[in-house]
């Protein structure tokens, strides 16, 4: 039973809880009170900062692909959340050289990187594509496994923007420091001894970000013992130029190659592929051109469309205005090449806005495609590409054009044409003439930026009397492929009025272009087009037109891919050629004259015409030992490699004996040695017979010649026959007992000299590195042939210069073929 409490009590205990209850709220909120008081907790010394503690009001702040930040010579990214993970393109340049250092532009470094958040530090990682497989694939764990991405830098985070969708890093350390893959490469530091990075001396210029890129620019010094210019500072400073290129989210869909035409490739090794090997897949780079959903069907039906994006060159503002028309025509003549790929206007030049118009425009923004005019002594121009890795899509291009290309194009015109050509006929150009040249450059180098190498087997395809014609030259050019060095005409004669002196756009550039960018809209992947593109190259096979040809370094191996020639036949081209040099030496003083001026460029002319004169041995020289090579497939009949037949050989050892190893009297002009030089001619004249003489007589060569024999018995020019050709064409006085000028003399001392070299020779080393340019022949030079067929010639020639010195009323000619015979004993016999 519930006893009942008083009211008066009841009163007094709701009181009492009342009275607590505010008593322990006002407790609480004192307690609060004092709490809130406190100071708030500082961010740790090199800690996230707040973003306005970071990024001041003083910051000067570039928006872009990453907001490039700048504040008391510090600068920072803040890169957006959506831009880690992506993959970019870092491409790195010398800008500016130090004198001897190659020339400003030069690309040093290429290689993808991407962003990542980790914890409190943001990492820079280099992203290979060299190795992959498809992530679907059981094998692309072992991929990844065996392909652990290298950290080429790491970064403290700064701070975060206010909404936190952006993450703030300080990069100065990325451009100041001695990163080595954003500065000289390492074969410079090698070669040029650079012991370090001398950060006092080093800076960096500017930091500009763009939609779609960001330009750094950064000087370096650093320290070297042999340095390439300016010993006495016992450094190198150049202005290192790094450009950061967002690769698209999508990659474009592959073109896959074939060496059946020329084009500059991405390769990869997919291990994904049903192959019983790890398989390197080989892909073209290119722009990406696609037709407009629209226009799939005028497509189809043959009409030519428009693409969704043109390629789009910009002539660079520094250009002088007499020559921007004519290298826009260069860029717009590929217009008819892209219309056999289906496309009308694919390719334009534009002016970039002025200053006034749009004071943001800058040809360092990858969007834009830029010639760029240099102010430099340098006698070139060069199409260099930024391309996608994953895909091959050609993402931005500069081309690189030195001023001094015009005197480069003088001289070979002068030089190649002057004998037929009255505008060539002194060393100032007429601008139409000047501006026809450049136009013929600026196509060339568009073509490699559009993916096409050199093609030096075109120029072959033409008979060398069809070089005469005018209706013939006026339609087809010089050659059927600009992307050849078939520079001017140097075959057509006085007479030949109306003929064509240099190549256009050819039959193979339209044939290379269709087949490198007309789209095969029924394939979905690269892998679907492969019966197609077969298919047009089989449509052209076998016809000299379409043919490519690799462009060789070094050792010549195939003549009929040559640099600098025209026609199918060196020997009957260069005959044509001489005749025109020595048409042109005896002018060279009145078409180089000009009051009050030296004599510096008759001296320049002469060894213009010398150096020609050379390009035409070697033309010639080249088919001794020489294997012809025509890229085919398993469904293509007949062999790849082909021997040069032997009457072509004899030929062109013949051609050198008569036209350059017999005293050239047109070459000795003695108006012009006693305006140009005070003593060198005979040594000149030395050098030019004395090339040719070590190329016919190199390792790579006889042994071939060997080769050819041992494979073809009688059908091959054999080695002791062109042994005894060439013999009989350097020694010729010791049969006929003619006095032996100084000429010869030098020449035949050569002989004896090189024929010791190959008594000693050591096997030459295979290179490190296989290419389709760098040619290589193996040769045991102590257990081949070689040395037993050198013994026998000059046993033979030490026996008839001593009978030839017994007959030879000349003292000179006898004392030389008396030193000839000791200096054989001692090759022989050494001890």
């Amino acid at each position: 039973m519930l006893r009942k409490i008083p009211l008066f009590l009841l009163g007094i205990l709701l009181i009492s809880v009342t009275s607590c209850s505010t008593a322990k709220k006002a407790s609480a909120s004192k307690k609060g009170a004092v709490a809130s008081a406190k100071p708030k907790k500082k961010p740790k010394k090199g800690g996230i900062q707040p973003y306005d503690k970071v990024i001041t009001k003083q910051a000067k702040s570039d928006p872009g692909l990453f907001t490039v930040h700048e504040l008391d010579d510090k600068f920072y990214y803040e890169i957006p959340d959506s831009l880690f993970n992506r993959e970019m393109l870092m491409v790195t340049r010398i800008a500016k050289t130090a004198s001897g250092l190659g020339f400003g532009g030069g690309k040093q470094n290429t290689q993808v990187l991407r962003w990542e958040k980790n914890r409190k530090q943001v990492l820079l990682r280099v992203v290979s594509h060299n190795v992959v497989a498809a992530d679907s694939l059981p094998v692309y764990e072992a991929v990844v496994n065996s392909n652990f991405e290298p950290i080429l830098y790491s970064f403290p985070i700064k701070a975060f923007s206010k909404d936190s969708l952006n993450t703030v890093i300080e990069v100065t350390p990325l451009f100041s420091k001695d990163v080595k893959a954003l500065g000289i490469p390492a074969f410079r530091r090698r070669q040029y001894k650079i012991s370090r990075l001398d950060a006092a001396r080093s800076y960096i210029d500017k930091l500009k970000s763009y939609p779609l890129n960001i330009e750094s620019r950064h000087v370096k010094t650093y320290n070297a013992a042999a340095p390439p210019s300016n010993g006495s500072v016992a450094s190198i400073s150049v202005e290192m130029s790094n450009s950061m290129i967002l690769l698209p989210k999508e990659p474009m869909k592959r073109r896959y190659f074939d060496e059946r035409v020329g084009w500059f490739t991405s390769s990869q090794v997919d291990y994904g592929l049903k192959a019983q090997k790890s398989k390197q897949v080989t892909f073209l780079d290119r722009w990406r051109l696609e037709v407009k959903d629209e226009d799939i069907e005028k497509f189809k039906r043959g009409e030519l469309v428009e693409p969704k994006k043109q390629i789009v060159y910009y002539v660079d503002r520094a250009t002088p205005e007499e020559w921007k028309p004519y290298i826009k025509q260069g860029i717009e003549d590929w217009q008819v090449a892209f219309e056999a790929a289906g496309f009308k206007n694919a390719i334009i030049a534009k002016d970039p806005p002025s200053v006034e118009e749009d004071p943001d425009w800058s040809p360092e923004d990858v969007r834009y495609s830029v010639v760029r005019y240099l102010a430099s002594p340098i006698p070139n121009a060069n199409g260099p590409h930024v391309s996608d890795p994953r895909s091959g899509e050609i993402l931005e291009s500069d081309i690189n054009w030195y001023h001094n290309v015009m005197s480069l194009l003088r001289n070979w015109f002068f030089i190649q044409t002057a004998a037929i050509n009255p505008d060539a006929q002194t060393l100032e150009f007429k601008d139409e003439v000047m501006g026809r040249l450049i136009r013929f450059v600026s196509a060339h180098e568009v073509g490699h930026t559009l993916g096409l190498p050199h093609n030096m087997g075109s120029s072959v395809a033409y008979p060398v009397e069809k070089l005469r014609d005018p209706a013939f030259t006026k339609k087809y050019g010089t050659a059927p492929s600009i992307m050849d060095y078939a520079r001017f005409n140097y075959v057509a004669q006085p007479g030949d009025e109306g003929v064509a002196l240099m190549p256009n756009i050819g039959p193979y550039d339209k044939y290379a272009i269709s087949w490198g960018y007309r789209p095969i809209l029924e394939a979905k992947k690269g892998e679907d087009e492969k019966k197609t593109l077969d298919k047009w190259i089989l449509d052209k096979a076998g016809d000299p037109m379409y043919r490519f040809g690799h462009q060789q370094a070094g050792d010549v191996v195939d003549p009929s891919s040559q640099t600098e020639d025209l026609g199918d036949d060196a020997m009957k081209a260069s005959a044509y050629g001489i005749k025109n040099l020595k048409r042109i030496v005896p002018n060279l003083i009145k078409w180089t004259a000009k009051d009050g001026k030296t004599y510096d460029d008759l001296d320049t002319m002469y060894g213009q015409v010398l150096g020609q004169y050379n390009r035409y041995m070697g033309h010639v020289s080249s088919n001794i030992g020489g294997v012809y090579e025509h890229y085919k497939t398993y469904d293509q009949e007949g062999a790849v490699y082909t021997h040069v037949d032997k009457d072509t050989q004899k030929r062109a050892l013949q051609f050198i004996n008569d036209n350059l190893f017999k005293t050239q009297d047109w070459l000795l002009d003695q108006n012009i040695f006693n305006k140009t030089q005070y003593s060198g001619t005979t040594e000149r004249i030395r050098g030019t017979q004395v090339r040719t003489l070590n190329r016919i007589l190199s390792l790579g060569r006889l042994a071939r010649v060997m080769e050819n024999e041992t494979l073809n018995g009688n059908n091959a020019y054999s080695i002791l026959e062109m042994m005894r050709d060439l013999r009989n064409g350097v020694w010729t006085e010791l049969r006929s007992g003619r006095k032996i000028d100084a000429y010869r003399r030098n020449l035949q001392r050569a002989y004896v000299d090189r024929l010791a070299y190959l008594m000693t020779a050591k096997s030459p080393a295979r290179p490190r590195r296989s290419s389709d340019y760098v040619k290589f022949t193996p040769i045991s030079t102590s257990q081949s042939d070689l040395r037993a067929v050198v013994r026998a010639e000059l046993n033979t020639l030490k026996r008839n210069a001593r009978s030839a010195a017994s007959r030879t009323g000349d003292q000179m000619s006898k004392i030389h073929l008396r030193d000839i015979v000791e200096r054989i004993d001692m090759v022989l016999d050494p001890k």
